[in-house]
């Protein structure tokens, strides 16, 4: 048997926290990913969720994890007295399927700052294909925190995952009110 990781730890409480929404009917889980690169040494864990009400799947929430062989190191060196490499980044990213008109991405970005704050880094990449004119874009934001989560934060992470949801709910009502 091996001890977990700390990244292991906090991949197990967000999928914990997720589906247990899941189960009590708040959310449907339609993607997750856990992915480990053998020539970096590195592991990245994501997992994705919209509502059961929004059918036409207009928005979906991501939370991601991502730890590289320094973090690895710092855990399992602990003679290094690296400790504080110990842990994984978080990112988050919403998806969001909207008309390409500037007044939705600024109500984004309003929304996104109202429940996040000014100390992360939001940025909106917008997806469409040019040779064809559509109404519609597919826009990912992202929030980055630019830090490293430690096990000392799990508690971060479930209350992360509210966030989330109150996230996607406003984005969901903004955009079906439109």
């Amino acid at each position: 048997m091996f001890d977990p990781t700390a990244f292991d730890n906090m991949k197990v409480i967000i999928e914990g926290a997720l589906y247990d929404h899941e189960m009590a009917g708040d959310i449907i889980i339609i993607d997750r990913n856990d992915w480990v690169n053998i020539a970096k040494m590195s592991r990245q864990f994501n997992i994705s969720f919209t509502f059961p009400q929004d059918s036409e799947r207009t928005t979906s929430a991501t939370i991601e994890l991502h730890s590289g062989i320094s973090n690895l190191a710092a855990e399992l060196t602990p003679e290094s007295n690296s400790g504080k490499l110990s842990g994984a980044f978080v990112k988050l990213f919403f998806t969001l399927l909207h008309p390409n008109e500037t007044n939705y991405y600024q109500t984004i970005e309003t929304i996104i700052l109202d429940i996040w704050g000014h100390s992360r880094t939001i940025t909106q990449h917008v997806k469409w294909n040019p040779l064809n004119r559509q109404e519609t874009i597919k826009n990912v934001v992202t929030i980055d925190f630019n830090r490293m989560i430690t096990e000392e934060q799990m508690e971060d992470l479930l209350e992360m995952t509210r966030y989330m949801f109150v996230t996607l709910e406003r984005l969901y009502e903004f955009l079906r009110a439109k």
